[in-house]
């Protein structure tokens, strides 16, 4: 099988025959990959005139539904994705974590897009900005994809999730993705990239797909395109210094080499569960993968006092791993990628020093098969904080107290995650703060948190992954994050009319519809942004304040002891509770009769900016400010609404979320 580039709509063959890829346990051939140069610019022009303004035209939430529906037909077909991953060395728990954790992924941001981002396509950024006196001159952040494409450079060892995990924020944001798999696993890639081409979900140049050498990959980059790279830091600091990253600041995201830590607190004993629970994890991360994982646990740090007892433990657990053909259900762990890749390794082991706790035991063959190797070394020697095995391999070290511990950690130089296990609250707090400079993503687990986390080394798309210095300095996931990276933050200033017409959204101070029919009886496809209602006025009176702190219990002195309240500097006076004058006001604006209307689902951007006294006199202005698609059924409304007084001085703001039918 001759891989081939999906390029501008169709799949190209390469002229030449191509160089063997090699099945990670039998050494036999499982395709070939071409040497010539892959098509990048057609894949540049195609992504730039095509795919870029088919994935525009889209909103947020459309591309969010394309999602969902790509990551449900992957896992309709999955299977051929796990029996392709047998040849590269993976078990099936390890197929699991790539080829389910990618399409996990995608339904991660699916659902993200659909409950935070916005029903158009222009993302608003933080509140408005008041630029002038009177409010006719405001200035207010928007964000929008930008127009070229997203050049993602991957690793072998998670050929499927490695590549969605990216494909996903920059398909939200409408930048259309170029994929350049790593040579070892490619096939898989490709295998992944046919099943989302035969779905036919994606628009035309949404994806493409580059199976071929490398040269000249980054040429034609522009400051419209982005750069993003999971692989070693030589390669990375190889593409960070390209002449067209630099001319043109292409944004560019790595991912690099990691010597993740994992610190057992002085409270975990031998036979504690934070013992037991240190044990597991620096085992299965050893171990998952093969130890081919960038967020894997390199350095295993443990009290002084505790070394030789963490030793035995871990090695009673290493010594009992099947190493084997990832077939067997009795294997525990596979192979490595390729024989080159586990001799890259042995050499690693070499490098660290130390004294080797466990030991290599696998004899040499056509398969790239390696035991957990778990070394013993002095924590101040370098080798541990400079030297990464990328394989079944982690160095074990002793450290005296937190500073010791702390100090050690950073001698990494940056790293994706560390792990803190212990139960110890002030040991904890001090070893999170004093490492987080360091690290990208930091996790404590204790017992409380056991059963229910996902572990050291599981990324999870709501949170950041990347991490300083060493690690890249980048985040490749993150929730809402990783799309917006895709967006140019540009700050819009004008009149609040231009700032509405702008960005869909209703901006005070802009033109309101007053319309005959309340807003409330009408649906979401009836309803506009700017459709308002200004209610007639209601009188807070004495007796109102009184009952309200007699039925609530809200006795506070300001609502109820003329004394106390006239020598407040902020009142001077008896004043209305704040939730009173928002209970009024809803009175004031709630249409009561069975309608559109489906629940009221929260209140945002509370304040109260002027204190309302027995005798004055409330309205309420109601705005339809935005509105939200969340199911065919019905969708979300944000109301702006302001509480005005007699003197039309505003005394209560909020934004007013209720759900409405379609």
């Amino acid at each position: 099988m001759l891989l081939e580039s999906w390029v501008a709509g169709r799949w190209r063959t390469p002229a030449d025959e191509g160089v063997p890829l090699v099945h990670a346990v039998t050494g036999e051939e499982v395709a070939r990959l071409s040497s010539a140069p892959v098509p990048v610019a057609d894949a540049l022009a195609f992504a730039r005139g095509t795919g870029g303004p088919a994935l525009r035209a889209l909103t947020f939430h459309e591309r969010a539904g394309i999602l969902k529906s790509l990551a449900l037909h992957l896992t309709e077909r999955k299977e051929e994705l796990y029996e392709l991953s047998y040849a590269t060395g993976s078990t099936l728990e390890d197929s699991l974590i790539d080829v389910d954790g990618g399409f996990g992924t995608l339904l991660a941001y699916a659902s993200r897009g659909r409950r935070e981002l916005p029903a158009g396509n222009v993302f608003v950024d933080g509140p408005l900005e008041q630029l002038g006196r009177t409010g006719s001159f405001v200035g207010r952040h928007v964000l929008t994809p930008l127009q070229g494409a997203a050049l993602q450079v991957n690793a072998y060892n998670f050929p499927v999730w490695g590549m969605l995990e990216k494909l996903a924020p920059a398909f939200l944001a409408g930048v259309p993705s170029i994929v350049k798999p790593a040579p070892q696993t490619a096939y898989v890639a490709e295998l992944c990239v046919r099943q989302i081409e035969e779905s036919g979900l994606l628009p035309d140049g949404a994806l493409q797909l580059l199976s071929g050498d490398v040269d000249g990959l980054l040429d034609g980059l522009t400051g419209q395109d982005l750069l993003s790279f999971t692989g070693s830091a030589a390669t990375a600091r190889t593409l960070r210094a390209h002449p067209s990253v630099v001319a043109a600041s292409v944004r560019f995201n790595a991912e690099q080499d990691s010597l993740n830590a994992c610190v057992l607190g002085p409270d975990a004993v031998p036979g504690s569960p934070e013992f037991d629970l240190f044990v597991r994890e620096v085992v299965r991360e050893m171990t998952s993968k093969a130890g081919q994982k960038c967020t894997a646990i390199r350095r295993a740090f443990v009290p002084r006092a505790h070394v030789q007892d963490v030793a035995g433990a871990l090695r009673a657990k290493l010594d009992a791993v099947v190493v084997g053909d990832p077939r067997d259900e009795a294997t525990r762990m596979g192979a490595l990628v390729t024989t080159q890749q586990r001799d890259a390794v042995r050499a690693a082991v070499q490098q660290l020093g130390g004294s080797l706790v466990t030991t290599d035991r696998t004899p040499h063959g056509p398969g790239a098969f390696m035991s957990p190797v778990l070394v013993h070394a002095d924590p101040d020697s370098p080798a541990p904080h400079d030297v990464e095995a990328f394989g079944p391999v982690s160095t074990l070290m002793a450290y005296d107290d937190v500073g010791h511990v702390v100090d050690l950690l950073a001698r990494g130089q940056g790293s994706l995650v560390a792990s803190v296990i212990s139960s110890d609250l002030d040991f904890v707090r001090e070893t999170v703060l004093g490492a987080a400079p360091h690290h990208g993503r930091i996790l404590v687990l204790d017992p409380s948190t056991a059963k229910e986390s996902t572990g050291h080394g599981s990324p999870l798309p709501h949170l950041v992954h990347g991490g300083p210095g060493r690690a890249g300095g980048g985040e490749e996931l993150g929730g809402l994050r990783a799309v917006l990276h895709h967006m140019q933050r540009t700050a819009v200033q004008g009149s609040p009319g231009v700032l509405a017409a702008v960005t869909g959204v209703y901006t005070r101070g802009a033109a309101r519809q007053e319309t005959a029919e309340h807003p409330f009886r009408k649906t979401m496809s009836e309803l506009q942004v700017g459709d308002s209602v200004t209610t007639k006025a209601r009188q807070v009176t004495r007796e109102d304040v009184d009952h309200f702190a007699e039925f609530t219990g809200d006795t506070f002195y300001a609502h109820t002891d003329e004394q106390a309240a006239a020598a407040n500097p902020l009142f001077g006076g008896i004043v209305a509770h704040g939730y009173l004058v928002l209970s009024l006001a809803a009175g004031l604006f709630v249409d009561p009769a069975p309608g559109p209307v489906l629940a009221n689902t929260g209140l945002d951007r509370l304040r109260f900016t002027k204190p309302v006294k027995p005798g004055d006199t409330i309205r309420a202005v109601l705005t339809c400010q935005s509105k939200a698609p969340r199911t065919p059924e019905q969708g979300e409304v944000r109301w702006d609404v302001q509480v005005l007084d007699q003197d039309d001085a505003l005394v209560a703001s909020y934004e007013l979320l209720t759900m409405v039918r379609a």
